[in-house]
């Protein structure tokens, strides 16, 4: 096949996979300029395009596409390269010219591919809140939603219920179909993939099942740690995971344990689990869940004033229970036709929460200081100074302890020089040695709930 053939059978073969918008945006004003020989094995095909939109959008969504017929055409190793040189004569086009709004082609395309996708359409990654509690898990999903299956192969998150794992997952999703909404990407729970499985072999359609699976560009699954001990979902998972690494597909897991943790997960899922990239997602600290809430009213136009938010974050620590309350804070402020505020959110918290009610960011360090000064009967330049004797170091301990608790993860280093400039790992140590003594001492317990005590009564 000369240059013209070659690209003509190429464009054949897209015009099956595209819509005739798509086709026509992107592939009617392109050609191929030349064939070079690279080696006995290789060869580079430059491609001709209009403008620099096409020949970016192109190269996000059709470069592997094009690669992968021109290599099956022509039996070589293929590499692309596109330039901007417009087709003196476009492909003809049977049928009458209409104005086709693209833009509006490509977000109905791209919105049909969330549905079957199964993503939820808020959980994006312009809707997540990042701390220093979240950055790195942050930082990997996006990193894998940008190149995905070249950088990391799977991204295994883990930890609590509420911290965002499901977020992410959804969030790596919609990043992939933003850039290509004709990849495929799978989204489920190990639930309903399990239950797939089992309705696929009851009904004799476990190709029909497989097809689905494992022609994935990108698998995403929650709660992972569900198919340990079940040997026929574990049996399949395992080749539809070696199917979509074998095509450089992303994977996407999530789970409650780390693949060593998981009861009843066979060996060699394990070792492919922990070949990936694990990252924890911890707990979410006071200022995430603030930002957290204030993001949620926002999309939802709720005015939320910010030490109403405060207030809740230093209650509820659940990102779920975080939304649940919300609901029910809008709800009976419209029910009692009333503004949201403290004195709201304190009542409806008394009610619902089982422990006292707090306002944890309303404090300032300088404040628990100067209360266990008076405590313990001690000058603050006491507590500051450099003294190492027993009845000042314990009070300084319990000082620094009260501070990083209770101020919600309150910087070390802040800490620190708050008490004289000590560095962060003598205020990690006195932290520490108070946290693991509290169980033991009936003394020490009773000291540190009655300064609670007085710091919120």
């Amino acid at each position: 096949m000369n240059k013209k053939e070659l690209w003509q059978a190429v464009l054949a073969e897209l015009q099956l996979s595209l819509s005739k918008a798509n086709f026509s945006a992107w592939f009617s004003n392109t050609r191929v300029l030349s064939l070079k020989k690279l080696d006995q094995k290789r060869q580079l095909v430059e491609i001709g395009v209009s403008n620099p939109y096409v020949k970016n959008t192109i190269e996000l969504r059709y470069q592997g596409q094009i690669k992968e017929i021109l290599d099956r055409l022509t039996k070589l190793e293929n590499e692309l390269g596109l330039t901007i040189k417009a087709e003196k004569q476009k492909i003809s086009d049977s049928g009458p010219l209409f104005k086709i709004d693209f833009a509006k082609e490509e977000k109905r395309a791209l919105q049909k591919a969330i549905e079957s996708s199964r993503l939820r359409p808020d959980f994006t990654f312009d809707t997540f809140a990042v701390s220093s509690s979240n950055d790195m898990a942050h930082a990997a999903a996006c990193a894998v939603a940008n190149d995905p299956g070249k950088k990391y192969h799977l991204l295994f998150l883990y930890g609590g219920v509420g911290v965002g794992k499901t977020h992410l997952t959804h969030a790596v999703g919609h990043q992939i179909l933003a850039k290509n909404p004709h990849a495929r990407v799978v989204y489920c729970t190990s639930e309903e993939f399990t239950n797939e499985i089992v309705e696929a072999i009851q009904r004799r359609s476990t190709s029909k099942f497989r097809q689905k699976y494992r022609s994935a560009k990108a698998l995403l699954i929650d709660d992972i740690q569900f198919i340990g001990g079940k040997e026929t979902i574990q049996e399949e998972f395992f080749h539809t995971f070696n199917a979509i690494h074998a095509e450089g597909g992303q994977i996407v897991l999530t789970s409650d344990h780390l693949p060593h943790e998981i009861k009843g997960l066979e060996g060699r899922l394990r070792s492919r689990f922990e070949g990936g990239l694990t990252i924890d997602v911890q707990e979410p600290n006071f200022e995430l869940r603030t930002a957290i809430l204030l993001i949620k009213a926002n999309q939802r136009g709720i005015k939320l004033p910010i030490d109403v938010a405060k207030m809740v974050a230093s209650n509820i620590k659940s990102t779920r229970r975080l939304e649940g309350f919300l609901t029910r804070l809008v709800s009976e402020g419209e029910t009692r036709k009333k503004s949201i505020s403290l004195e709201l959110c304190q009542t409806i918290l008394e009610r619902t929460s089982p422990l006292p009610v707090v306002s944890k960011r309303l404090l300032k360090p300088n404040e628990i200081l100067d209360l266990v000064a008076r405590y313990f009967e001690l000058k603050i330049s006491e507590l500051k100074g450099p003294k190492r004797s027993k009845p000042i170091v314990v009070p300084r301990q319990i000082a620094m302890y009260l501070i990083r608790t209770e101020l919600e993860d309150y910087p070390l280093m802040e800490i620190g020089r708050l008490f004289g400039g000590r560095d962060h790992t003598t205020v990690m140590h006195s932290v520490d040695k108070i946290k693991n003594l509290l169980p033991g001492s009936e003394e020490l317990r009773s000291k540190v709930d009655n300064l609670k005590k007085r710091l919120y009564g």
